[in-house]
């Protein structure tokens, strides 16, 4: 069980004792459910980040972004495979989110997976990117966005090289390129 999860399950469970009247007992696990309560309230504050929240209308989205780069970052499209120029892209840099021009991932964790999109086995910092539980095919799948703006960048898998055995899995129109000097 991912430690997010883990949190919100401890949420849901005091949730749950405080409703039910005093159903359990003031015991280690109300305690243990409690702090972690606190702890994902700490996780999930914009307050910590490293950076403010981007957040516009989609209208304001519409006059920033090109339609692809509107329908894959704010409705959670997905470009074909092979269509993009960054995924053959060998050349030193970084790569930012084409929303917000936060730095996600560096040439140096870019890998050739085959797949028909960019992979990186892992992100600049984690706290850049977000993930969310992913139903929308039969297979469940966890999607990635950036952290800043929430623009939908692709998924990740648990296939990839070492050393993380990640395969981030990005759509190539949901960044930007920034060459390194």
């Amino acid at each position: 069980m991912k430690r997010r999860e883990f949190l919100r399950s401890g949420l849901m469970l005091t949730a749950f004792t405080t409703l039910s009247g005093g159903l359990f007992s003031a015991c280690a696990n109300k305690n243990l459910a409690v702090a972690g309560t606190l702890e994902n309230t700490v996780m999930d504050s914009d307050e910590n980040l490293p950076f403010e929240k981007i957040v516009k209308t989609d209208a304001e989205w519409k006059r920033i972004l090109t339609p692809k780069q509107y329908e894959i970052t704010r409705k959670g499209g997905t470009e074909a495979p092979y269509s993009s120029r960054l995924t053959n892209l060998r050349a030193k840099g970084t790569y930012t989110c084409v929303c917000c021009s936060l730095p996600l991932f560096s040439s140096k964790t870019k890998f050739n997976s085959n797949t028909g999109w960019a992979s990186f086995y892992a992100p600049i910092k984690k706290i850049h990117l977000q993930e969310k539980v992913d139903k929308k095919l039969e297979e469940t799948r966890t999607e990635v966005l950036c952290n800043r703006c929430d623009a939908h960048l692709g998924h990740v898998f648990d296939d990839g090289p070492k050393p993380t055995g990640l395969r981030y899995c990005i759509n190539g129109v949901a960044l930007k390129f920034i060459k390194e000097a």
